[in-house]
């Protein structure tokens, strides 16, 4: 990709409803295929911490001695991830920076770990960023990286109104430079970017009970009309308000069904340094 496409926008942006996805989020559930390779005294670089919650389990997992750096190109959102680490009282524990994943600023082999969850998706050239976190991941450390496919992405049950979210959203992050369908890319980026040892897998998140059903459906009712995403595909012609609107009312009535089932595929990777 070329160097304009590394200023790609975070299509989500971190309005409420994005941030009410990501503070659900833990190492349990968004980063097991990780925990077998953490230990006490490690540093962990956490590329795209969000509001904090993996970051805090991060650190939990490599203490004592250990410390995980935690860095987001979104100074706001680091407030929030510092507020969350010193609610578990791991203040000490945890650093925070802004940074860009294309050109991270820390000297090579600085950690032991380098992790980064549902972030290659929304990078103008994931391969650089692979290579980036490379460079700062010392020899015979670990690079690990996970993220959703949307086009793998399935529900039940079948409404025309979510398959037009599922192809309007695919659209939209591609125009802002982003790869929707990362997950199944991971692997092919990571040789791209100079790993020969890479252990590749996937895992999938399930929304099926009505309390994450109704979570789910209205998380993506309200980003489809009120978040940075709703905007971008707005102004950028990529349906109208009034499409939009439909949308997340197709979202609403997906989540009333007694019978509503979402799955997020997710690709992993291992690649080690």
């Amino acid at each position: 990709m070329n160097a304009m496409k590394e200023t790609a926008v975070y299509t989500h942006g971190h309005h409420e409803s994005v941030l009410r996805s990501h503070r659900w989020r833990t190492a349990e559930n968004s980063a097991a295929y990780l925990i077998g390779e953490l230990r006490p005294g490690l540093s962990v670089l956490d590329v795209g911490c969000g509001p904090g919650t993996i970051t805090a389990d991060l650190a939990a997992l490599v203490s004592p001695g250990g410390r995980v750096t935690a860095v987001d190109a979104a100074p706001d959102v680091l407030d929030q991830a510092r507020a969350h680490v010193a609610e578990r009282g791991l203040a000490g524990s945890v650093e925070f920076a802004t940074a860009d994943v294309h050109a991270l600023d820390f000297p090579d082999d600085s950690f032991d770990v380098v992790h980064a969850h549902q972030v290659l998706q929304h990078v103008g050239d994931p391969v650089r960023a692979l290579r980036e976190m490379r460079r700062v991941c010392r020899p015979g450390g670990i690079v690990a990286a996970r993220d959703a496919d949307y086009a793998a992405m399935t529900w039940f049950p079948g409404t025309p109104g979510l398959e037009e979210w599922l192809s309007l959203y695919r659209g939209v992050a591609r125009a802002n430079g982003g790869e929707p369908d990362a997950g199944r890319r991971l692997l092919s980026w990571a040789r791209e970017a100079g790993f020969t040892a890479v252990a590749a897998s996937a895992t999938a998140w399930c929304y099926a009970t009505p309390e994450e059903v109704a979570w789910w459906s209205s998380l993506w009712a309200d980003r489809t009309t009120a978040s940075s995403y709703a905007s971008i595909a707005a102004d950028g012609g990529h349906a109208t308000p009034a499409e939009l609107t439909a949308i997340a009312e197709a979202w609403h009535a997906w989540g009333a069904a007694p019978d509503a089932w979402f799955s997020v595929l997710n690709g992993e990777i291992l690649a080690r340094a």
